[in-house]
């Protein structure tokens, strides 16, 4: 999205395509390997969240859709064509996390799931105050990594404009961090249930960004980065200890929730996936590894200086 945002002119544009260019593919390779592991470890968990939220995964697959050939297309067509893909690239990036952000929030929530394990949501359990604020939560703290990856990735002015925008917006979200604790203590059960870990990942979630701020203040450029990368990870972390013993949450009542004891597969099934992950993953994570180095080096600025500011 911050191609749209944050560039002034189509040179700057490429340059910022470029810090992600090469490793793009690869990052969201690691969603259809989440689908594939859920499906073969939480059989019953997959059968209920992905027919629950059906549309809104269709969304977000449209979203990962426009975002991956704009990256192809823009890179092809005639330089005056190149807006069009501009604004699918910034569209599917927003469309991803924000709808992300409106499926976990409504989960946590609570969904009408029946004994067995089937959703029949209206609108307003999609959709409603937390979701929506927890749809553009996401959206704005992937939006910030994103600034800090363009300011360790590039040189010239989109750099400095990068920790600049930066800098603004995490005033915003302290905001939006408060506003969502507040929600979070209302809207679920995850203090009732886990009241020290649920106030422990607050706080370091609130201390990561305030760590995060002030690196890009400092022009700590990297620390920034891996801070707001650590950011996510948390809240991730976040969701899924208030949710355990669960892994969906009924709003018919908790005698209809979904508990990882009846979700997973059989043992056997658990067993075989956890030799295959610590097989294969390394090697994943070795390759992901070394993609990055191979590209670890600034995208410099262009020549181009009409416009800058």
């Amino acid at each position: 999205m911050s191609v749209q945002t944050l560039a002034h002119n189509e040179d700057e544009k490429d340059q910022l395509v470029a810090t992600i260019g090469p490793v793009w593919d690869g990052n969201e390779v690691w969603l259809l390997t989440a689908g594939g592991a859920m499906f073969a470890s939480f059989p019953y968990w997959y059968a209920s969240l992905f027919s629950g939220y059906y549309l809104i995964l269709l969304v977000i697959l449209v979203g990962l859709i426009i975002r991956g050939v704009s990256f192809e297309f823009r890179h092809r067509v005639a330089p005056e064509k190149k807006q069009t893909w501009n604004w699918t690239l910034t569209i599917g990036s927003l469309i991803v996390p924000f709808f992300f952000g409106l499926l976990f929030i409504s989960m946590i929530q609570g969904m009408p799931l029946d004994g067995e394990g089937n959703m029949s949501a209206h609108f307003g359990d999609y959709v409603n105050l937390f979701s929506i604020v927890g749809g553009v939560a996401l959206t704005l703290l992937c939006y910030l990594h994103g600034l800090n990856y363009i300011a360790l990735k590039t040189t010239g002015p989109i750099r400095e404009r990068a920790r600049n925008y930066a800098s603004a917006f995490y005033w915003v979200l302290y905001a939006g961090l408060v506003v969502f604790a507040i929600l979070l203590f209302f809207q679920t059960d995850f203090f009732q249930q886990h009241f020290l870990i649920t106030l422990g990942l607050l706080v370091v979630i609130v201390g990561l960004t305030v760590l995060a701020n002030w690196a890009v203040v400092k022009g700590k450029e990297r620390i920034a980065f891996f801070a707001s990368g650590l950011t996510l990870v948390v809240l991730v972390v976040l969701l899924f200890s208030g949710l355990f013993p669960r892994v969906m949450i009924s709003s018919l009542g908790a005698q209809y929730d979904l508990l990882i004891a009846n979700a997973s597969s059989s043992p056997y099934t658990l067993k075989v996936m956890s030799y295959l992950s610590l097989t294969i993953l390394p090697f994943v994570l070795a390759y992901t590894g070394w993609s990055y180095y191979i590209f670890r080096k600034r995208v410099s600025h262009t020549a181009v200086t009409e416009g800058y500011k």
